[in-house]
């Protein structure tokens, strides 16, 4: 147990102060943050505006009212 606890605790250590992939400056804060959900939020009412322009179906979908030809009753197969 304290061989593993030695591996897991050594290995806890090497790994503290490793250093990452560097982040730019500008991807970093509330500004770029409020910029990009700005663009998100462009983006998203354009495409609205364009699903707008496409226009509506003119005659909804006929409703269905019944089935055209009655259908067995549902009995359970391969039961005992």
């Amino acid at each position: 147990m304290m061989r593993i606890l030695a591996v897991v605790l050594a290995g806890l250590l090497t790994a503290c102060g490793v250093v990452g992939a560097p982040v730019a400056p500008e991807t970093i804060g509330v500004a770029p943050t409020v910029k990009r959900q700005q663009e998100q939020r462009e983006a998203a009412e354009l495409r609205q505006r364009d699903d707008d322009d496409v226009g509506e179906i003119e005659e909804p979908y006929p409703a269905v009212q019944g089935q055209d030809e009655d259908l067995p009753p549902l009995n359970p197969v391969g039961t005992r």
